[in-house]
């Protein structure tokens, strides 16, 4: 086959390809089509398509073009409305209350009722999610000076900086370095995810100031444990995020109860009821307590899926995701 002579011509021929190869309804879609130093680039009205018949889209037009005599790269730029993405951030004032672990199961349980969920551990520190989610070894590539998420086996995308650093590596980094870390997180190629869950780390220092600054959540979940203490620096993080005008969508108890796993008795270690009783004070959503169980220790351990487990904790996660898919829904309406 000759080469064309000019851009009409590159159009034609492409646009001949791709209509023999993926159909005239996806050729009808195709806004230009043109040869740039041997890439065949497409750009494809996409509004309307899911997430699953984009992909197709792209697939069928990189295997109607590639064949073609000059093309040695095909590049498909898919256009349309643009994806409303919503941002919760899970956090608490102190360490050690299970927020990665809520995060990472609120994830799986809002990806299995249908969400198109990413995670962001921003806890630059110490990062936990590879381990919980499944990508521990894994490392994301950037196109365009974009991160691409990985894939969780459990059917969402997350980053984390344990997926980026060198594993064990401790991260020395002043408050700026950090705060660009965390953009690059947010700012990554999320394609049509429409809700980011950002697992904060403790306290209210510099990664909450420049969530705040630049990437503003549109609601917050608060995870502590029972004991007083916990809950003191739970209203710590709840006093920053209303001071960012940021609302508090509800608080999670964790470590609540403890069942024996030889005689069933139930026995409180972290005391009991803390938190309720501080979202009925200040007239917050109360989302529901999660047990004390070895079950969240072996899956997070293994990254394996406990909320499609039949154990309390399992029902518990499943309760919390669908309280907050409710408010999701609420706030879109």
């Amino acid at each position: 086959m000759s080469e064309p002579k000019n851009a009409t011509d590159d159009q034609e021929r492409l646009l001949t390809a791709i209509k023999a190869g993926a159909g005239d309804n996806l050729a009808e879609r195709v806004t230009s089509a043109r040869m740039v130093a041997g890439r065949a680039v497409v750009v494809v009205e996409a509004a309307g398509l899911s997430g699953s018949e984009r992909k197709d889209a792209e697939q069928q037009i990189d295997a109607a073009l590639s064949p073609l005599d000059g093309v040695s790269e095909v590049r498909v730029a898919l256009m349309g409305e643009r994806v409303k993405r919503r941002i919760i951030a899970v956090g608490s004032g102190k360490g050690g209350v299970g927020k990665s672990t809520l995060t990472a199961n609120l994830g799986i349980a809002l990806a299995v009722l249908g969400h198109r969920v990413g995670v962001i551990d921003a806890d630059i520190y110490g990062p936990s999610q590879p381990k919980l989610l499944g990508t521990e070894g894994k490392k994301p590539v950037a196109e365009n000076e974009q991160l691409i998420p990985l894939e969780s086996p459990h059917g969402l995308k997350m980053l984390s900086m344990g997926n980026l650093a060198k594993p064990a590596q401790a991260l020395a980094w002043r408050g700026p370095m950090v705060g660009n870390a965390l953009t690059q997180l947010v700012e990554g190629d999320w394609g049509d995810t429409e809700l980011l869950l950002i697992d904060l780390p403790p306290g209210t220092g510099d990664v909450q100031l420049s969530m705040l600054q630049k990437h503003k959540p549109d609601g917050a979940v608060l995870v502590s444990t029972p004991q007083d203490l916990a809950l003191i620096d739970a209203a710590r993080a709840g006093q920053l995020f209303e001071t960012g005008k940021v609302p508090i969508i509800g608080l999670v108890e964790n470590m609540a109860g403890y069942a024996c796993p030889h005689c069933g008795e139930m026995s409180d270690p972290f005391g009991k009821g803390g938190f309720e009783t501080l979202a009925q004070r200040l007239d917050i959503p109360f989302l529901g307590r999660i047990p004390l169980s070895m079950d969240v220790r072996v899956a997070g351990d293994k990254g394996s899926n406990l909320v499609a487990t039949d154990s309390d904790t399992g029902a518990a996660f499943r309760l919390i995701a669908q309280k907050l898919a409710t408010w999701l829904e609420q706030e879109a309406g």
